[in-house]
C-alpha cells in the first residue's frame, strides 16, 4: 500500500491512500492511516536543499493491528514536484500488510527491512519489488552494531532492561519506551541490538517506530524521537532515554541480565547471546548469560558473578568439565577485588554442588578463595569446603598462609570482641586447615559462651521471661544456630568445652540460658553432668505442665539437675532464677526454699538474699493472704541463719518485722518507741506499709492498760509527731471507743494517761487534750451514773485523790455545759 500527504499549500485534506493491495479492508486502512502519517521535525526548512531533505528523519514502523495482522512501513519526506503552491516537502508512506500467522520473507525480523532498497518514495505505476524480500546474508541494520553498542556503552544496560520489559507478552502500561537520538537510523540500531539480544518471540513482540513527534499517542512499544521532543515525552510520564547528551554516571538499573548483556556487547561478542539461550533456564535469567560471558573471558561485576555461581550450583550437570573449569577460574581469579557477601555465598553453594562431582584439582581455587574470605573477609554465613578439599599442596599453601591469622584472632588479638558467627567460623577453619588451637580453646570458648546469650537476645531486652509468671514464646533460632550446631557436631572437644562453659555461667542468668536453649537445641545428652543446663532445658516443659504452681515447678527443675543442693549449692541459685527470675517468692515459698537446704548451701548459692526479699516484700505488700506472724517468723529465722550476710536496711527491716510480732504477742526488749524510730530510720527507704504496721503495733500496745509505764513515758516525751499522730488515729478507732463505753476501768486508765503529761513537748499535749474532749468525753456521757462513779473511783484508786477530783471537775464541766445549753434552748423557745 502507498499513502501520500497533501501538497504544501493544499487545504482540505491531510493525505490519502494512493494504492492498496488486496485483502486490506477499509477498517484496517482507518487503523493504518495514523500509523503512517508523518510530521516534520520542529524547525525543519520549508524549502530544503537536497542535503537537508536527506537529513530529515524517516519513520520506520512495525505495528500489530487489531485483527492480529501486522504492518511494516516506511514514511519518508519527499520533495513536492506537482502543481502545488510551490516547491516544498510532503511525505510518502510505503507499507506492507502481513496477514496473521504469516512470517516475513526469509523468516526475518521486521527491523531487518530498515535499509531495504525496495522502499518506494512514490506510488509506482505497476508491480514493484517487495521491500521485505531481502537478499540472503546479514541485513544492513546489523552492520556496525558492535561499534554502535560500544559508543552507547553508558546507556546500554538501562535501555536493554526497558526493551526487555517492553517485549513482555503482556505489555506494561505507561506508554512506549522513548529513545532520543540525533538520527532515526540510530533508533533502528537500538532495535537491531534488541533483535540480537532478546529471544526471538520477545523481539517479535517489540513494535516500534523510529521517529515520531507524538510518542504519547503512538500505538507501539518503542518510539524514537529527536532531542527537541524529549522534554514533552518526559512530561507525558514516559520512560525516556536520552542517548545524545552527557553519559550517565552509572546504569542504575539493578537488572543483572541487562548489565551482563551490556558487557557482552561492549566486548563485541554478540554470538554469546545465541550460545546462552542454549543453556537451561528462564529466557531472561541472568545466570546462563553470566556463565556464558565468564567462560568467554568477559569480566563481570559482583552481581553477575553471583548469578553465574547460583545458576551453576543449581545445575552442575549443565556444563562440561572444560566450561566448569573456566567458570571456576573466572570466579576465583586473584585480580577480582570487589566480591560481595552474596557472591561468596553463591560461590560456596557452587563448591558444594561441584564437590565430589569434579576432581579436587578443578575446585581447589574455589575452595582456597572461600577459606581466605572466611578468615580475612569475616563473612560468617559462608559455606566452608570440606576437609578433602585441602589434602593436596594447594591446601598446605592455604594453611601456611592463613594459620597465623586464625590463631591471632582466636586468641583475642583482634580489635573488639568476636561475634558468635565469627568465632564459630574461625574454629571450623582451624579444624579445616589442621591448625592446632588447643591452648587457645578454653578462653575462646568462654568468650563464645557469653556471646551466645548476648547475640541470641536471651539476656535483658530479649524475649520475655520463663518464670512462673509466664512470658511470650521465644522467636525462631538465631541466624548463627545452624553453623553452631554443625561445629558442635564436627568437633567433640569444642562441644565438650562449650557446654561446660555454658553450664558454668548458667547460674549467673538462668532465665537467659533457658530462653537460649528454647531457641537453640544444644546436644548435651551425653556423659557430661551439666546440671544447670539440664535445669534450664527442663523449665519450659515444667511450666507448661504445672502452670502457676511455682513450688512444684521448683522441685521438678531441681530434680532435673541430677545433683543434690548439698553437693552443688549453685543449683539452688539456678532453680530460683528459673522459677522466680526477678520476682521475690512468697513467704510460703521462701519457707520451702529455706527448709530445702542448709544455711551454708544458701550462703554459697546467694539465694538467702531472695528469701530476705520475700519477707520484706510480704510486709510491704500487706497481703491479707500472708500472716504477719509468718513473715516475722521467716525474718527471725533469716536473721539467725545469716547474721553476717544480712546488714543495712534489710537487717533493719527484718528486725522491724520481728519487733511488730513481739509487740503484738510477746514481750519485746525495753525502749519500744526508740527502737521503732531507730529501725525505721535504718530501713530507709522503708516501705510505707511496714512503717504503718510498726507504728500501729507500737501505739496499740501503748493503748493497752498493761503497758509498762516507762514505755509510755518514753513515748510521750519522745515528742515524735509521726508516732503521736499514729497514736491519735488508733485512739479514735471504733475498737477503742467501744472499749471506753464498755469498760469503766479502761476509761479511767485513758483519763489518767491523757491528763498525766500536760507539758511533754509540743506533739503530745494538743493530741491528749483533743482525745479527752473528742473521744473520752462522748464515751463517759454514754455511761450510767453508777459507771461514771466507778470510773471516778478507779481514777482515785490508781492515781490519787487529786486525780479523782480532777476527773470530777472535768466531768462536771461537761455536765454543766450540757445543762447550760439546755436552759438556753428553753429560753429561746419561750
Amino acid at each position: 500500500m502507498h499513502y501520500t500527504s497533501a501538497a504544501p499549500g493544499d487545504g482540505g485534506t491531510a493525505g490519502r491512500f494512493t494504492a492498496v493491495g488486496p485483502g486490506v479492508s477499509g477498517a484496517l486502512l482507518a487503523e493504518i492511516e495514523p500509523l503512517v502519517r508523518y510530521e516534520l521535525p520542529e524547525g525543519a526548512p520549508g524549502r530544503p536543499s537536497d542535503g537537508e531533505l536527506r537529513a530529515l528523519p524517516q519513520a520506520f514502523t512495525y505495528a500489530v493491528l487489531s485483527d492480529g495482522s501486522r504492518l511494516v512501513a516506511r514514511s519518508a519526506p519527499v520533495r513536492e514536484t506537482g502543481g502545488g503552491a510551490g516547491p516544498g516537502v510532503r511525505f510518502h508512506a510505503h507499507g506492507v500488510h502481513v496477514p496473521p500467522g504469516v512470517p516475513l520473507p526469509g523468516d526475518r525480523l521486521p527491523v531487518e527491512a530498515w535499509r531495504s532498497p525496495h522502499w518506494a518514495a512514490a506510488t509506482p505505476g505497476g508491480p514493484a519489488p517487495d521491500p521485505l524480500a531481502l537478499p540472503q546474508g546479514p541485513a544492513p541494520v546489523s552492520e556496525g552494531l558492535d561499534d554502535f553498542a560500544v559508543s552507547r556503552g553508558p546507556w546500554l544496560a538501562a535501555v536493554l532492561a526497558d526493551l526487555r520489559r517492553a517485549s513482555a507478552a503482556e505489555a506494561a502500561g505507561g506508554g512506549p519506551v522513548v529513545l532520543v537520538e540525533r538520527q532515526c537510523a540510530d533508533v533502528a540500531r537500538w532495535l537491531g541490538l534488541a533483535a540480537v539480544t532478546l529471544p526471538r518471540e520477545s523481539a517479535e513482540r517489540l513494535t516500534f517506530t523510529t521517529y515520531t513527534r507524538r510518542p504519547g499517542s503512538a500505538a507501539v512499544r518503542v518510539a524514537g524521537v529527536l532531542a527537541a521532543d524529549a522534554e514533552a515525552a518526559r512530561g507525558a510520564g514516559l520512560r525516556v532515554h536520552v542517548c545524545t547528551g552527557q553519559a550517565p554516571a552509572a546504569d542504575g538499573t539493578g537488572d543483572v541480565w541487562a548489565a551482563t548483556a551490556a558487557r557482552i556487547w561492549r566486548s563485541r561478542s554478540p554470538e554469546l547471546f545465541r550460545e546462552a539461550r542454549e543453556l537451561p533456564g528462564e529466557p531472561f535469567a541472568a545466570g546462563p548469560l553470566a556463565v556464558t560471558a565468564l567462560c568467554a573471558g568477559i569480566a563481570l561485576g559482583p552481581d553477575g558473578r553471583a548469578a553465574a555461581a547460583d545458576w551453576a550450583a543449581d545445575r552442575p550437570y549443565a556444563l562440561d568439565a572444560k566450561r566448569t573449569g573456566r567458570l571456576v577460574e573466572a570466579l576465583a581469579a586473584p585480580s577480582v577485588d570487589d566480591r560481595t557477601g552474596a557472591e561468596f555465598d553463591a560461590a560456596g553453594r557452587l563448591f558444594g554442588a561441584l564437590e565430589g562431582r569434579c576432581p579436587a584439582s578443578l575446585t581447589a581455587p574455589l575452595a582456597a578463595m572461600l577459606v581466605t574470605e572466611a578468615v580475612r573477609g569475616g563473612n560468617g554465613s559462608l559455606e566452608l569446603p570440606g576437609r578433602d578439599a585441602f589434602t593436596g599442596p594447594e591446601g598446605a599453601a592455604v594453611a601456611e598462609r592463613l594459620s597465623p591469622e586464625v590463631l591471632t584472632e582466636l586468641g583475642g588479638g583482634a580489635a573488639g570482641a568476636l561475634s558468635v558467627a565469627r568465632t564459630v567460623q574461625l574454629l571450623r577453619v582451624a579444624r579445616l586447615l589442621d591448625v592446632d588451637s588447643t591452648e587457645l580453646l578454653p578462653d575462646a570458648v568462654d568468650r563464645l559462651a557469653s556471646a551466645l546469650l548476648s547475640e541470641s537476645g536471651a539476656r535483658a531486652g530479649g524475649a520475655a521471661g520463663t518464670g512462673a509468671g509466664g512470658g511470650q514464646a521465644p522467636e525462631g533460632p538465631p541466624d548463627f544456630a545452624p553453623a553452631l550446631l554443625e561445629l558442635l557436631d564436627e568437633q567433640f572437644e569444642v562441644r565438650t568445652a562449650l557446654l561446660g562453659a555454658l553450664d558454668r555461667i548458667a547460674p549467673c542468668d538462668p532465665g537467659a540460658m533457658a530462653r537460649f536453649l528454647e531457641r537453640v537445641a544444644l546436644p548435651f545428652t551425653g556423659t557430661q553432668a551439666l546440671p544447670h543446663l539440664r535445669m534450664c532445658a527442663e523449665v519450659p516443659e515444667a511450666m507448661a505442665t504445672l502452670g502457676g504452681d511455682r513450688a512444684a515447678v521448683w522441685r521438678r527443675v531441681l530434680r532435673a539437675a541430677g545433683v543434690s543442693p548439698f553437693a552443688e549449692p549453685l543449683v539452688l541459685r539456678t532453680a530460683v532464677g528459673l522459677v522466680w527470675e526477678d520476682r521475690a517468692p512468697t513467704v510460703e515459698e521462701a519457707r520451702l526454699l529455706l527448709d530445702a537446704a542448709t544455711s551454708d548451701a544458701h550462703r554459697v548459692a546467694g539465694t538467702w538474699a531472695r528469701l530476705v526479699d520475700a519477707a520484706l516484700d510480704a510486709s510491704a505488700a500487706g497481703s491479707p493472704s500472708v500472716s504477719p506472724d509468718e513473715a516475722a517468723a521467716l525474718a527471725h529465722d533469716l536473721l539467725r541463719g545469716f547474721p553476717e550476710e544480712i546488714g543495712g536496711r534489710e537487717r533493719a527491716g527484718l528486725l522491724l518485722l520481728v519487733l511488730v510480732r513481739d509487740l503484738r504477742t510477746g514481750a519485746p526488749e525495753p525502749g519500744w518507741a526508740e527502737t521503732v524510730r531507730t529501725l525505721c530510720a535504718q530501713a530507709e527507704p522503708v516501705e510505707p506499709a511496714l512503717r504503718e504496721r510498726a507504728h500501729a503495733a507500737l501505739v496499740e500496745r501503748l493503748l493497752a492498760p498493761d503497758r509498762p509505764g516507762a514505755e509510755l513515758y518514753a513515748f510521750v516525751h519522745g515528742d515524735d509527731a509521726e508516732l503521736v499522730a499514729a497514736y491519735d488515729r488508733a485512739a479514735r478507732s471504733e475498737a477503742v471507743r467501744s472499749r471506753l463505753r464498755a469498760q469503766p476501768a479502761y476509761a479511767a486508765d485513758c483519763f489518767t494517761v491523757w491528763t498525766a503529761h500536760p507539758h511533754a513537748g509540743t506533739a503530745w499535749p494538743p493530741v491528749a487534750a483533743a482525745l479527752l474532749d473528742e473521744v473520752l468525753r462522748p464515751a463517759v456521757r454514754a455511761l450510767s451514773a453508777e459507771e461514771v462513779a466507778e470510773v471516778e473511783a478507779t481514777v482515785g484508786r490508781t492515781g490519787s485523790s487529786g486525780r479523782a477530783n480532777a476527773f470530777r471537775d472535768w466531768n462536771r464541766s461537761s455536765t454543766l455545759g450540757r445543762l447550760g445549753r439546755r436552759i438556753a434552748g428553753r429560753v429561746r423557745r419561750g
